[in-house]
This record gives structure tokens, C-alpha cells and sequence, in this order.
């Protein structure tokens, strides 16, 4: 018994992995044995562009991943899952997972593992009269934005015309509060040697999320943390991967991914980008 297996292409996007189950796949390259790990991992060159004012981009180097999948558990690239129900045409789990806002301010946030910093430049001083009354916007040291895991449920659909998730997922240990929801369709197919695959994906986070990650705190900049009022908003982006099969255990890898950042975060003060681009190339291999 197998799962489809699509977790060198989602940690690839720098997206958490997530459990996506069916009892027969296209071939073994494209599955997950059950019951036993599946530990591989990535080495390539690749950039995650970071939108955050006076941060730098991310290098990707490294990027490993574990699975493991039971009858009804699963763990996926650090968040947990359980199946309540797998039919023909459709999957409903319970999982855990992680915000992607995270990273853009910490390393060592899990979707940053194997990535260097992007670390933070002091601002200049101003050295002329700036024509707008509008402040420049230069902050003191950030305050800390702490890690937390997402809780919820998500199912998939399996169609002629791909595959489409849907989840939804609230802060477990209040540090935000918030919420976030996905919708993703995903279409996959294979010629030869080569394997394929496009997504759309919108990522919904609300004002709590916003709030706390991207809104200004009065000991950051005081006219900031009053002038930017977050709100809710949907991120929207496009990914691609492409895979050719070397061997039974080696793939050479391409994976570009680039998200449109919701105008509701794009107008915070922290950013100066209102996207966020991602590319890698290399080799995989599976253990």
C-alpha cells in the first residue's frame, strides 16, 4: 500500500508538506511505502526573496525530508496527521502545521532548515530633508515574532483535472490567535523519464496572523504602529517543479515558486516588496 508521494516538490516550494493519500500512484518514484520512512534530501543552489524592509534574500542550499506514513498517522516535514477518512475521490484529515511568515525574520524557523539568514541592515541615517512629511520608515530591533503550531483539518479532492486542497488552521498556543485557510490545485503528469507538476495556491491569514507578524509594535516606530491597521487578506501564488529520474534513487530537480503578497501585508511598513520569489535547482535523492 502506497501514498502519492509529493513531498520533495512541497518542501521544494518552501511550503509545509502535507499528507496526501491514495491507494495506487502512477510509479514507485512518485510514492511512499507505508509504514516505513522516507528520508531524503536535496543539494542545489536556489533564492527565496525576502520582502521584508532591510533583510536580505535567502540562499537555498540543503533541503532535507522525512516522512513517514502508518494506516492513519502520518508526520510529515515536522507537522503531524491523522486520517478520518481516505475514499476513492477524496481525503479528510486533521494535521498540524507551521506559517511560512515566520521565516522571513528567524533561520531557524522550520521553513528555513538548511537556509542562511537573511539578516537584518541597519538603517541609514538621514542626511537631507525629505520632501514628503511622510516619516521614513526606520524601526528599532524588532521585537521577537515567536513560533507556534497551526491545528485544523484539510481534505483533498481527487479529479480528472487535478488535485484540490482545502485546510484550514487556528494558532494552538495563542500566540497570535489567528487563522489561516488554503485553497490548492494541483496537476501533475509524466512523459518518460521527466515528471511535472503546476499549482495554484491561496493562502488566506487573518488579521491576528497579519497583525502579528507584519503590524508595527510602538517600541519598533511609533508613527508606524499607529498608521498601518492590519487586516485579513489572501496571498496568491503559482508554483512549477520538474523532475527527471536519474535512477531509482537520484533526481535532478528544477522548482520555481512566486507568491503575490496580499495589498493588506504589502502595506506594511516592514515590507518594501509586495512579492515573494523562489527558485532551486539540483539534484535529490532518496535514501
Amino acid at each position: 500500500m502506497y501514498r502519492i508521494l509529493f513531498v520533495l516538490i512541497t518542501s521544494l516550494s518552501i511550503l509545509p508538506s502535507v499528507g496526501m493519500a491514495k491507494e495506487t500512484c502512477a510509479s514507485e518514484n512518485q510514492c511512499i511505502e507505508m509504514n516505513n520512512w522516507d528520508l531524503g534530501i536535496a543539494i542545489g543552489w536556489g533564492q527565496k526573496s525576502n520582502p521584508l524592509k532591510d533583510f536580505d534574500d535567502i540562499p537555498l542550499f540543503f533541503i532535507p525530508t522525512v516522512a513517514y506514513y502508518g494506516e492513519h498517522w502520518f508526520f510529515d516535514n515536522g507537522n503531524l496527521g491523522y486520517t478520518l477518512a481516505e475514499q476513492e475521490s477524496f481525503t479528510f484529515n486533521l494535521v498540524t502545521s507551521y506559517s511560512l511568515d515566520r521565516a522571513y525574520f528567524y533561520r531557524w524557523d522550520p521553513s528555513n532548515i538548511f537556509l542562511n539568514r537573511g539578516t537584518q541592515v541597519e538603517a541609514k541615517a538621514i542626511t537631507s530633508m525629505s520632501l514628503s512629511t511622510e516619516p521614513e520608515r526606520e524601526f528599532n530591533s524588532l521585537e521577537t515574532r515567536n513560533f507556534t503550531l497551526l491545528g485544523g483539518a484539510e481534505a483533498f479532492i481527487y479529479t480528472r483535472l487535478g488535485i484540490i486542497r482545502l485546510a484550514y488552521t487556528h494558532d494552538m498556543f495563542n500566540v497570535h490567535q489567528g487563522s489561516e485557510a488554503q485553497i490548492k490545485w494541483t496537476y501533475g503528469w509524466d512523459y518518460d523519464r521527466f515528471i511535472f507538476e503546476f499549482a495554484l495556491v491561496f493562502d488566506w491569514k487573518s488579521q491576528a496572523v497579519v497583525d502579528y507578524y507584519y503590524g508595527v509594535r510602538p517600541s519598533e516606530n511609533a508613527y508606524w504602529s499607529e498608521q498601518y491597521q492590519a487586516k485579513s487578506g489572501w496571498d496568491k501564488g503559482a508554483e512549477m517543479t520538474a523532475r527527471y529520474i536519474l535512477t531509482d534513487n537520484w533526481d535532478l530537480l528544477l522548482a520555481v515558486r512566486y507568491t503575490l503578497i496580499a495589498d493588506e501585508i504589502a502595506a506594511s511598513p516592514l515590507l518594501d516588496q509586495d512579492y515573494s520569489s523562489t527558485y532551486f535547482i539540483g539534484a535529490a535523492y532518496r535514501f
